[in-house]
């Protein structure tokens, strides 16, 4: 199928030689320390099971495409280079223009597990290799435009294998079989698009990353770091005709020890700022406990003081209601424990393996007694609410994603309610070596990597409620103040989780609040011809302006066991 020439301009590399890098590949502000000695942390190289992988990320540029039309810059696509000796590729790398080069493929080699190299407790029940040339290629796509053409390769894999990626040249002939190599079915995932990189319009060319379709912390996909591109329409749960890989060493050997987490932690937390006019601060769940927090149990008028470690409350279960957690009755203790402790305040820190085993997840979590009210925009109009959106006991959280083959900070997660953002290391702030900047909102509470007015509802119209993020005196340096509570794959016995983690009921009371009273005085100072009826009004609004739930702790959330919200 041919493009014309008026949505896109490739950029062939001919006769003229390319440097093997971009000229401006991203790194960390500082060097990545040397960590303390473990398993197969750090090493480079991962065990799979029949499968030993590296990282590359040195690559020679194939093809440069620029949109003629739009705002995008563009994307190109590489080459893997410096693949070591006895690895092979898996296929080709695609990146946008407007960012630095920091991406990486995987290449992969059989191991026999009796190799002294690497651990492996995994032993093949099939004769067939572990890689095996394809057989073919299906040519996906071509373009000519000006002086130079674009090919787009699918390996054919033999029968009971599959693709890892796709193969990309600038010349019309097919691509020679020892290129890349297929990968035995059963030590393969399904792998499904995730952000779109290219696309001429909706019936033709496009080209998206991929990742494994189930992740979380049990979850065995293994994003081989390749590109998906097709002439159809892919759903985003449909099965891509390339696959990813599967960790079946089940000693997950590439994971931090307890001594090389808190090494990450000292070198990668993040300083936790907060606005300069929040009243709402955090603390520590003991000192939210120590200060007045009551129990209390459905039937009953009056709540049970929570011991200091949380000992007293009830623990596993799941959110049936039948408990929850308060503010002192008493007005001044109330008032006390609503405007939080930051002296007393730390991160809650679980840390678990994210895609197969090959990345390390630090979730921090922090704990604010007190959520408060919202702040409305309508158009130019910022309007402070007095009681809608206040709930008590507020959980907000961000993520670190370590890369387990180098310990290199890959991306940090900012969760936002009741979603957030996977922001790449190089977008992010820094405030003293590799230490990211995380910017909490204005009684809100959620997590954002720049400050700024952030808004939820009908964007479009200027319509919704604002998170306010800046930076202040006020701040939690997470590299010094912090607790794991757990690291379940470490094996019993080596993280004690608190007893307060076992809480699986509301850390507040549910709420309803009186909207439609506010909403209505808000409209009438609203301009006649800007002027929305309460019902319409209502609907552009995010959901929770309306009434909370108390909310629940760390273990009852999605990503607890899960991958984060995307």
């Amino acid at each position: 199928m041919m493009l014309g020439c008026e949505c896109f301009c490739w950029q062939e590399h001919a006769d003229v030689e390319l440097p093997l890098l971009q000229p401006h590949p991203f790194s960390l502000p500082s060097p990545i320390p040397e960590w303390p000695l473990g398993q197969g942390f750090a090493t480079g190289k991962i065990n799979l099971g029949e499968l030993e992988v590296v990282k590359i990320t040195k690559f020679e540029r194939v093809w440069s495409c620029s949109l003629l039309r739009g705002k995008e810059k563009g994307v190109t696509f590489y080459k893997p280079v410096g693949i070591p000796d006895g690895f092979f590729c898996l296929g080709y790398y695609c990146q946008p223009n407007d960012q630095p080069l920091r991406g990486y493929v995987l290449a992969a080699r059989e191991r026999e597990c009796s190799s002294p190299e690497v651990y492996c407790d995994y032993d093949s029940d099939t004769d067939f290799p572990a890689l095996r040339r394809p057989v073919n290629y299906s040519l996906v796509w071509s373009t000519d435009c000006g002086d130079g053409c674009g090919f787009f390769w699918l390996p054919n894999p033999p029968l009971g294998y599959k693709t890892m990626g796709i193969v990309v040249t600038d010349t019309p002939d097919e691509p020679n079989v020892e290129e890349v190599r297929c990968v035995r079915e059963d030590l393969t995932e399904t792998c499904e698009i995730m952000d779109t990189l290219l696309a001429a319009d909706a019936n033709t060319f496009r080209v998206w990353t991929t990742r494994p379709c189930k992740r979380g912390m049990f979850c065995k996909g293994v994003s081989v770091g390749t590109f998906f591109c097709c002439t159809y329409f892919v759903s985003e749960d449909q099965e891509l005709e390339i696959a990813c890989l599967k960790n079946l060493d089940h000693s997950l050997h590439a994971m931090p020890n307890l001594n090389q987490i808190h090494a990450l932690i000292n070198h990668y937390g993040a300083t936790v700022f907060f606005h300069p006019n929040d009243d709402c601060m955090p603390s520590s769940v003991q000192w939210f406990f120590k200060n007045g927090a009551l129990l209390y149990k459905d039937g009953k008028l009056e709540g049970e003081p929570i011991d200091y470690l949380g000992s007293n409350l009830p623990g596993g279960g799941t959110n049936d209601g039948a408990f929850w957690i308060d503010l002192p009755r008493d007005d001044s203790a109330r008032k006390n424990v609503r405007n939080g402790n930051l002296e007393s305040a730390e991160l809650y820190v679980h840390v678990k393996p994210a895609l197969g085993g090959t990345f390390t997840d630090i979730v921090m979590w922090i704990f604010c007694p007190f959520n408060g009210p919202a702040n409305l925009k309508i158009g130019l109009m910022s309007i402070q609410m007095n009681k809608i959106g206040e709930h008590v006991g507020d959980w907000e959280h961000f993520t670190l994603r370590i890369s387990n083959f180098t310990g290199e900070l890959w991306k940090v997660y900012f969760s936002q309610h009741s979603g957030g953002e996977w922001v790449d290391a190089f977008n992010l702030e820094f405030i003293e070596g590799n230490k990211p900047i995380v910017y909490s909102s204005k009684h809100g509470h959620a997590s954002f990597p720049h400050p700024g007015t952030y808004l939820q509802g009908a964007t479009k119209l200027g319509i919704g409620t604002t998170d306010d993020a800046a930076r202040s005196k006020y701040f939690v340096d997470s590299s010094l103040r912090y607790q794991i509570i757990a690291a379940e794959y470490l094996g019993d016995g080596v993280v004690t989780e608190p007893c307060w983690l076992q809480y699986m009921r509301e850390w507040g009371p549910t709420i309803v609040y009186d909207s439609r009273s506010e909403l209505d005085k808000i409209l009438s100072l609203l301009p006649f011809f800007v002027r929305f009826s309460v019902e319409n009004i209502f609907d552009l609004f995010p959901t929770a302006l309306y009434g909370e739930e108390g909310p629940t702790g760390p273990k009852e959330k999605d990503n607890w066991l899960g991958d984060e919200r995307s």
